[in-house]
């Protein structure tokens, strides 16, 4: 059954629940997402409280996959640029599908998604967005559309002696 996508849902309280509980079995699974494992809701807490303070500020926008039964399945958040230069794009953070959904193609619905969402905001040319290398999820990113325009050999430290690539992705939207 295919996820219903929803641009700006109202943030109540079983969205936020759902979302926290999202990012913590997302990054308890392996996902790179912020944390290493193993995480608890009160260690994700803050971060999601960030990005909810800056999607009241107007500065990050929510796109969520909600399942059959109307549960959080997938989200990503949508930020904007505040330099004047960089207006015309947008970033993606933290990209998350539940573990229970991989392999049914719903990454790939979130995606496009995503970019149909942000292909109609005013003046925005391109979405990019960061992912840790040593996972192989660029090569998902790049079947999705987008090209690889940048690595940071080793900006992610995953643990003492497993430093990871921070791999800069680009879909431009012309």
């Amino acid at each position: 059954m295919p996820l219903t996508f929803q641009l700006d849902p109202p943030v109540t309280p079983a969205l936020r629940d759902g979302i926290l509980r999202l990012w913590v079995d997302v990054s308890d699974a392996g996902g790179a997402v912020g944390f290493v494992p193993p995480v608890d809701v009160e260690e994700v807490r803050p971060e999601l409280v960030k990005h909810l303070v800056a999607m009241t500020e107007g500065r990050m926008r929510l796109v969520v996959g909600f399942d059959e039964d109307g549960a959080v399945a997938a989200t990503t958040f949508v930020a904007a640029n505040t330099h004047r230069l960089m207006l015309h794009w947008v970033w993606l953070y933290t990209v998350m599908v539940h573990p229970s959904h991989q392999g049914k193609g719903y990454g790939r619905d979130l995606m496009a998604a995503v970019e149909r969402e942000v292909r109609g905001f005013d003046g925005i040319e391109a979405i990019r967005l960061t992912c840790r290398g040593g996972t192989g999820v660029e090569h998902f990113y790049a079947s999705c559309g987008y090209k690889e325009v940048g690595r940071v050999p080793g900006a992610i430290r995953v643990a003492e002696g497993d430093d990871r690539d921070d791999i800069v992705m680009l879909l431009p939207l012309d």
